[in-house]
């Protein structure tokens, strides 16, 4: 299991420890708050809207299915863990070791 302050791989899978902030201009990854990594969701937080933005964005950003990712904890709370099935790719600008081998 390797690690970093916002991230944790468990096998071939990937999960993030995020801060989410709807309402944002745009979709968009953000700057490492301690142990979360930030990121802005256009969708207001209704009726899950939130939720459904950010997972249809991580799924683009890693090249997966809209299904290969799933809120694990933080379903109402702008703290969320995210689990990510097999990313295809990681973005350049995450400092996340390219290795999906890890």
């Amino acid at each position: 299991m390797v690690s970093g302050a916002f991230y944790q791989w468990q096998g071939d899978d990937l999960l993030l420890y995020l801060k989410v902030q709807p309402r944002s201009s745009a979709d968009r990854f953000g700057e490492i708050l301690g142990e979360r990594l930030k990121i802005g969701i256009t969708a207001a937080p209704v009726d899950g809207e939130a939720n459904a933005r950010l997972c249809h964005f991580l799924a683009r950003s890693f090249r997966v299915p809209r299904g290969a990712v799933q809120v694990l904890q933080g379903e109402t709370s702008r703290l969320k863990t995210v689990r990510i099935e097999t990313p295809k790719r990681i973005p350049q600008s995450l400092p996340i070791p390219h290795s999906l081998s890890a």
